[in-house]
């Protein structure tokens, strides 16, 4: 007995030395090492460990936050829409879009490399909403990834995909019900349908990056179709999971035929 709790007590005692080297680093020190975390969900949990912890994890130097109830740019790195949010992030920077209510996304163009991620603990807790007479919510000119949203959309398209890599993950993509149902889709690429030389083949695109779109864990509700190319295309390596209440499914775009 008088064993086990030694070796209770040179555990905690060895815990709690580990515990105090880390909060022995200074702010920017462990900022650095926050960084190199995914924002989902291990940086969100960092915030839950402590004061200092939460203050350090959510600084705007780590991401970008978009809360409509904001009026202005009081608040560093806090926007009160996505396309201000987008307009003023960095290449390579994480947004996180607040939950509750709805969130104004038409037409807004992506061309530089941005992580968005819904702020609420499911995606139908963060609704992007593209109204009707909009191509799309968002347009991706860029490697890109959508994770923990709801994007609808009255007429049009959900995501529009020009160029680069999209990974979207854990998200409902809905096409509102519409006797123009015809005209709606969740996704459209057009990737690899101009006038550029062809993409490598799918073993040279991993290593270079190449146009793909990557969809996962995600539910596609309405619309005519999941997916619309335009042009011929040659997608390679497509895998589809359906069920009754959602579709999975994952492809690359290779080149024009």
């Amino acid at each position: 007995m008088d064993e086990n709790k030694q070796k209770c007590s040179r555990s905690s005692t060895h815990s709690s030395s580990r515990l105090s080297h880390v909060n022995n680093l200074d702010d920017g020190c462990l900022m650095h090492i926050f960084s190199f975390l995914s924002p989902i969900p291990d940086r969100y949990n960092t915030a839950l460990v402590c004061h200092r912890w939460l203050f350090l994890a959510c600084h705007p130097g780590l991401w970008l936050r978009v809360d409509r109830a904001v009026k202005g740019l009081k608040e560093p790195g806090v926007f009160p829409s996505i396309e201000e949010a987008v307009s003023a992030a960095r290449p390579g920077d994480t947004i996180l879009i607040g939950a509750g209510g709805f969130h104004s996304a038409s037409n807004i163009q992506i061309k530089k490399p941005l992580c968005l991620i819904g702020g609420g603990d499911l995606p139908d807790d963060t609704t992007l909403l593209c109204s009707r007479g909009s191509d799309s919510a968002l347009e991706f000119l860029s490697t890109c990834k959508l994770a923990n949203l709801t994007v609808k959309a009255e007429l049009g398209c959900c995501l529009l995909h020009r160029s680069g890599r999209l990974i979207i993950e854990d998200c409902n993509l809905q096409c509102e019900s519409n006797p123009l149902d015809y005209l709606s889709y969740a996704i459209i690429t057009t990737a690899g349908s101009g006038c550029e030389p062809p993409l490598p083949p799918p073993s040279a695109a991993k290593i270079t990056g190449g146009d793909s779109v990557s969809v996962s864990q995600t539910r596609i509700m309405g619309g005519a179709k999941a997916v619309l190319t335009s042009g011929t295309l040659a997608l390679q390596q497509v895998r589809v999971i359906y069920a009754r209440t959602s579709m999975c499914f994952w492809f690359n775009v290779v080149h024009q035929l």
